[in-house]
């Protein structure tokens, strides 16, 4: 017998409407533009969970919209305050049983929400229970959440735009739950307008020239045990985040799911091109070299380097606000391109998406490499490494490592180059993470700090040492204006 629960529509000040749903107490939830939904594989889980569930911190905000992920993921207790005061549908993995599907659906509140490094834990309390839910097919269970094929297979939390009480009516269709009219109303509480708290950047300052951007960096402090790197964004709102774990608007991957495939197409296509490659890390960076996403993000140890980063690009770019990147990477967590490291978090890109969906880094070294992801992830590591042991770690397949690459080509040599290699669900926050401080420059005048720099020898030339660029560079120094 499921349990019941009223629902009931109050009025509020012009036409905004708010949807109230009580609880056996007399609680009210209020329904907002945004709610949290959190997905386990385990139905059982998901069922019986009476109080205390933890999500891995690296499946936080999976499918979530990237401008209230990049406020929330540094989960400080404004995020977390936010989070436990949204609706929230605690539900399972879809699982499809002779073309039939079915997934367990619990709507309710999370509170007394924690932080950890590696997992987040909340209490679930329930306030409607409708249990399994059968569809027709996949799509119907998509349409009744709007996700993706891919989020109906995945344990994750995202905070997702929607309707809920256009969701609670087609759950209420398809498992009609007695209301209980007879219950006692009470005053809403909260706020149902309430925004995510703001994107929180740890800025130096602003830079209107070379000379005013020099001033900045010297004046930062910076420490005697870490080694600094710099990154340009030529526009500010751009995302600290690999090309590979980019994401659409909302919220969902442009192209981690395919890592393996985009991989081993180029592979295919121009295997001589990487065949003096020891390491998949080699290929990865050649990989990125030419342009295919991966899980690397470009770093350089040059300032001026990412200063002209920071202002090139096309006209319109130019006229956007920019931003040098400063990150201050401990010096015992520089790793080099032969690393153990390296090549365990560079080989998860041979991994397909599900084979990574069975990572589980809460087990103990022991028991993960048990696993049979473990065993084919080892199996691509001994093919570069057959003296490695069978002791992957599982809390450092996770992290984040600088990783210092060999010179192999001139891009990487002229812009004095590094390499952010992300691990496994890896995600860094835009204030940095213990090991990584990052600091950010607020560049503006980008025409003038580029003239500045090309009197330094910093153009496109210099940065790009190939015969197109050198050519783009030319045609635009050269080219003379239109006559009126």
């Amino acid at each position: 017998m499921l349990a019941t629960f009223p629902i009931s529509r109050s009025r509020l000040q012009g036409s905004e409407r708010q949807l109230i749903v009580t609880s056996r107490t007399g609680e009210p939830v209020i329904m907002a533009d945004n709610f949290n939904y959190i997905a386990f594989g385990d139905m059982g889980y998901v069922a019986d969970a009476d109080g205390p569930i933890a999500m891995s911190r690296g499946r936080m905000f999976e499918y979530t919209p990237t401008d209230i992920e990049k406020r929330l993921e540094g989960l400080d207790p404004t995020a977390i305050a936010f989070l436990e005061q949204l609706p929230t549908f605690l539900c399972s993995e879809l699982a499809q049983l002779d073309g039939a599907a079915r997934m367990v659906v619990r709507f309710g509140r999370i509170e007394q929400t924690m932080s950890g490094r590696r997992e987040v834990n909340t209490t679930f309390r329930p306030l409607v229970e409708f249990g399994e839910i059968d569809f027709e097919n996949r799509a119907a269970a998509q349409a009744l959440f709007d996700l993706d094929a891919f989020q109906l297979h995945r344990t994750h939390w995202a905070v997702r735009e929607g309707d809920v009480e256009q969701i609670l009516d087609r759950l209420y269709a398809l498992k009609p739950v007695a209301r209980n009219d007879g219950a006692v109303r009470v005053p809403a509480i909260g706020d149902p307008g309430a925004e995510p708290p703001p994107r929180n950047k740890n800025l130096l300052g602003e830079a209107r020239s070379v000379e005013g951007f020099l001033k900045i960096l010297s004046k930062s402090d910076i420490g005697e045990t870490v080694e600094t790197f710099f990154r340009g964004h030529e526009d500010a709102q751009f995302e600290l985040t690999p090309s590979l774990l980019r994401k659409w608007p909302d919220g969902s991957w442009q192209f981690m799911p395919k890592e393996d495939r985009l991989n081993k197409e180029l592979l295919i296509a121009h295997y001589d091109d990487f065949a003096g490659d020891q390491y998949c890390f080699d290929r990865l960076v050649r990989m990125q070299h030419y342009g295919l996403p991966t899980r690397l993000l470009d770093i350089s140890g040059n300032p001026l380097v990412a200063l002209f980063f920071a202002c090139d690009g096309s006209d319109d770019s130019k006229r956007k606000t920019g931003e040098v990147i400063v990150f201050q990477v401990s010096s015992d967590r520089l790793k080099y391109y032969d690393s153990d490291s390296v090549s365990c978090l560079s080989n998860l890109s041979n991994l397909t998406y599900d084979q990574k969906s069975d990572i589980d880094l809460s087990l103990s070294e022991k028991s993960f490499n048990e696993t049979d992801v473990a065993k084919k992830l080892l199996h691509h590591i001994k093919s570069e490494k057959a003296y490695f042991e069978a002791k992957i770690v599982p809390d450092d397949l996770g992290s984040i490592i600088c990783v210092k690459a060999k010179r192999t080509n001139t891009r990487i040599r002229s812009q004095s180059g590094a390499f952010l290699l992300f691990g496994h669900e890896a995600t860094l926050p835009e204030t940095g993470q213990e090991d990584i401080a990052i600091a950010r420059i607020t560049i503006r005048n980008k025409a003038h700090i580029l003239a500045q720099l090309n009197r330094l020898n910093i153009n496109a030339t210099t940065v790009y040492p190939s015969i197109e660029q050198t050519a783009v560079h030319l045609r635009r120094q050269y080219k003379l204006p239109q006559l009126s």
